[in-house]
C-alpha cells in the first residue's frame, strides 16, 4: 500500500516491493491488423497516383511488418506496391533474426555487404511496373540520394501524407497497448513521489524510475527521463548535471516507456514543502490551461484550436502573449503512438482536424524565466464526442495524483 502521503515519506525499500510484472497486459497487435494497415497504405498510394511506397526501419517499419529495429547505415526496408507481396529487402547477414520479427506474410531479398541495396529497390520496381516511389519521412538523407541514382531519375516523393494517414488514428489494440504504458509511467511517478527527500539527487531518481519501469515490464526501461528542481524546472528540457533537492523546492520529472513499442509520455510537477503564493498561481494557471485544452477537443476542431485554448487561459492572466516569456514557450502537445513525438501537433497553423483516434499530449508548461517552471502533462485520445484521458491529471500543486 501506498502511504496518504503522497510527497515523500516512501522508503526506497518499500518501494522496491511494490514493482511487480504488469498484471493484465495488453494483447500484442494481431497480423491480421497489420495486413489492415498494409491495405489502407495501398489504398493511399491509389488516391495519390503514386506506385510504391518504401518504409525504412524504424517506428514505421514497425508499424507495417512487426519489425522493431532501429536505423542504420544499412538499409532495411519494406517496399510496398499496388500488386504482389510486400517485399522485405534486408541484408544478408541478418536474415535469422528478420525471421524472429516479422509479422506479415512478405516476399524477402536479401544484400550481401559488397551489393547496393538501393539497386535491389530499383530492380523490384521495374519487375512489378512501377514508376513513381513515396519514400518514408523519416529515411536517412544519404538512402534518399542513392535512390534518386538508382532510379535513374524517377520520382521519388515524400510519403508523409501515406504514413500520418495510416499512424494518426490508433486501434483499439493500439490504445489498450498505449493505456498499459500510460498506466505503468503513472505508478512509476507515484513511487517516485513518494521517494523524494531533501538531499536526494536527481541522479538518483532517475536510477530508480529506470529501473522501476524495468520491473513493471517496459521493453527497455525509461524511453527518457527529465528530473529538475527549483530553479533547473524553468527550463523545459532540464539542464545537465546532478542536482540535489531543497525544502520547498519544485519538482518536475518527465518520463515514459515503451511497451511493444507504444510509448508514454507523463510530467508531474509538485512542490516539496511549501509552496509560496506564486508558485500556487502559476500551478493552477497551469492546471486551468490544461484542462481548458482538453475541453477544446472534439472530432472535426482543428489543432490548432486547441492550442489556442490553452493560449488563451494563460493571455487573460497576463502572461505571454504568443510564446513570450514569462507564457508558454512551446505547443500545446504532440501526437504519440510508436513514436514519442508524431503527428498531428497541437500548434497554431495546424489546421489538421481532430479524429477519433488521434491521441496527443496536453503541456502547456508555463515558464518564469531564472524562477520555476510548471508542466503538466498527460495524454488523451480523440473519441466520438470529445476526449478521453489515458491518465487522470493532477488536482493540485502538493497532489499530484488523483
Amino acid at each position: 500500500m501506498m502511504p496518504a502521503r503522497q510527497i515523500g515519506g516512501l522508503e526506497p525499500a518499500q518501494a522496491q516491493a511494490m514493482l511487480a510484472p504488469w498484471p493484465t497486459p495488453a494483447a500484442a497487435i494481431a497480423t491480421a491488423e497489420y495486413e489492415q494497415r498494409l491495405e489502407r497504405a495501398r489504398t493511399l498510394l491509389r488516391e495519390q497516383r503514386i506506385d510504391a511506397l518504401l518504409i525504412t526501419a524504424g517506428a514505421s517499419l514497425r508499424y507495417f511488418s512487426g519489425i522493431g529495429w532501429g536505423a542504420s547505415e544499412r538499409l532495411l526496408g519494406l517496399l510496398l506496391t499496388a500488386r504482389g507481396e510486400p517485399l522485405v529487402i534486408c541484408p544478408a547477414f541478418e536474415a535469422g533474426s528478420l525471421a524472429h520479427v516479422l509479422r506479415i506474410p512478405a516476399s524477402l531479398r536479401y544484400w550481401e555487404e559488397h551489393e547496393d541495396p538501393q539497386a535491389l529497390v530499383a530492380d523490384a520496381l521495374r519487375e512489378r511496373g512501377a514508376g513513381s516511389l513515396a519514400l518514408d519521412p523519416a529515411a536517412p538523407s544519404v538512402v534518399a540520394e542513392r535512390l534518386r541514382a538508382a532510379l535513374g531519375g524517377k520520382p521519388v516523393v515524400d510519403a508523409s501524407a501515406i504514413v500520418d494517414g495510416c499512424r494518426m488514428c490508433k486501434s483499439p489494440a493500439e490504445l489498450a497497448l498505449m493505456q498499459q504504458a500510460t498506466a505503468m509511467t503513472l505508478q512509476v511517478h507515484r513511487l517516485a513521489a513518494g521517494l523524494v527527500r531533501e538531499g536526494i539527487s536527481s541522479i538518483e531518481l532517475t536510477r530508480f524510475i529506470d529501473g522501476a519501469h524495468r520491473a513493471l515490464g517496459a521493453d527497455n526501461g525509461s524511453t527518457f527521463c527529465i528530473v529538475q528542481f527549483g530553479r533547473a524546472t524553468a527550463y523545459p528540457h532540464g539542464i545537465p548535471g546532478e542536482q540535489r533537492l531543497a525544502e520547498n523546492e519544485l519538482v518536475l520529472i518527465d518520463t515514459g516507456c515503451s511497451v511493444q513499442g507504444y510509448q508514454s509520455d507523463i510530467t508531474r510537477t509538485y512542490i516539496f514543502g511549501k509552496p509560496t503564493a506564486e508558485q500556487e498561481r502559476i500551478w493552477a494557471l497551469e492546471h486551468a490551461a490544461q484542462r481548458a485544452a482538453f475541453e477544446a477537443v472534439r472530432p472535426g476542431v482543428p489543432c490548432a484550436t486547441v492550442d489556442a485554448a490553452a493560449r488563451a487561459v494563460v493571455e487573460r492572466a497576463g502572461l505571454g502573449p504568443d510564446y513570450r516569456l514569462p507564457g508558454i514557450p512551446h505547443r500545446t502537445g504532440h501526437g504519440c503512438g510508436l513514436s514519442i513525438h508524431e503527428t498531428p501537433y497541437l500548434v497554431r497553423g495546424n489546421a489538421t482536424g481532430l479524429q477519433p483516434g488521434m491521441c496527443c499530449s496536453d503541456e502547456p508548461m508555463i515558464v518564469l524565466p531564472d524562477r520555476f517552471g510548471v508542466r503538466l502533462e498527460d495524454h488523451f485520445h480523440v473519441t466520438d464526442d470529445g476526449a478521453a484521458w489515458f491518465t487522470p491529471p493532477s488536482p493540485a500543486i502538493d497532489q499530484p495524483f488523483a
